[in-house]
This record gives C-alpha cells, structure tokens and sequence, in this order.
C-alpha cells in the first residue's frame, strides 16, 4: 500500500462488476500509485464519504469516479454531498456516464457543474489513464505546495 504521501486515494462508485474491472484494469496498466476503494451503491458511498460504519477509517479520497445510476441512492445525490462537504469539495470527480445517457440534456452543465470530468463508458483505458493522470500531478502539485 505505501506510506500515503505519493499514492492517491481513489473512490470508485460503481455498481457494474464489468466495469469496476476495467477500471482496475486501466489503472494496473497506468502504473498509477493508487489504493482503490470501490462502493457498489451510492448509500455505501455516503458511508465512505462521512466516514461512517465499515469505513470509519477511510482516508479522504484524492479522486472519486462516479457512475450516476447506482442503486439506493442516486450518483446525482452522491455527487452533490461530495461537493457539499466541506473537506470534499475540492476533490476532483471523474463522472462515469453510459453511452445512452445523455447528461448534457438531463442537467444543466453551464454555470452549476458539479463534476470535473465526465467519461463515457465503456471506459476507453488510454483516455481513462490520461484523465486520471492529469488530476493526479494537480493534486500532487498542490500537496507539495502546502
């Protein structure tokens, strides 16, 4: 696992096993120094986020990978706690989004948007890597800054 000070804490929320293994699967071929905690539902996900239950010892997460249709509570509901939260709400989040989803129409993305990134699934593993990766160096950056 590391020390914690170079290796990012990611949060996946994700209740497709298919998925979820394509995303351990492009992070293990990224070489991206990670530990990877996956929720299934978006109840599990809050529990992670205030720190609650199971995982009252969970680390911040530096990056949070969202799919928006989760059982028992919305992604839409988790993404907004997260960004409500006030240790959360700079952490980038990396929204999952299936092909037949069409986000743009659904919520207004002008001003208002919650999500730092949106990627469609299926996950394509270079573009996925690339995405993480530039949030990994700003987050970095910045822990190096303070």
């Amino acid at each position: 696992m590391g020390n914690g000070t170079s290796e990012a804490v990611i949060l996946l929320v994700e209740d497709n096993p298919g998925d979820i293994r394509l995303i351990e699967e492009a992070f293990s071929d990224g070489s991206i120094a990670n530990t990877l905690n996956t929720v299934n539902d978006g109840e599990e996900a809050l529990d992670f986020i205030y720190r609650r239950g199971e995982h009252e010892d969970a680390r911040r997460p530096d990056i949070v990978l969202l799919d928006l249709k989760l059982p028992k509570v919305d992604g839409e509901d988790v993404l907004h706690e997260i960004k409500h939260h006030p240790e959360l709400d700079q952490v980038p989040v990396i929204v999952l989004t299936g092909m037949d989803e069409n986000l743009i129409e659904s919520r207004d993305l002008d001003d208002d948007a919650d999500e730092d990134a949106i990627l469609e699934k299926p996950v394509d593993p270079g573009e996925f890597v690339e995405v993480i990766r530039s949030f990994e160096k700003f987050r970095l950056a910045v822990m190096r800054e303070d």
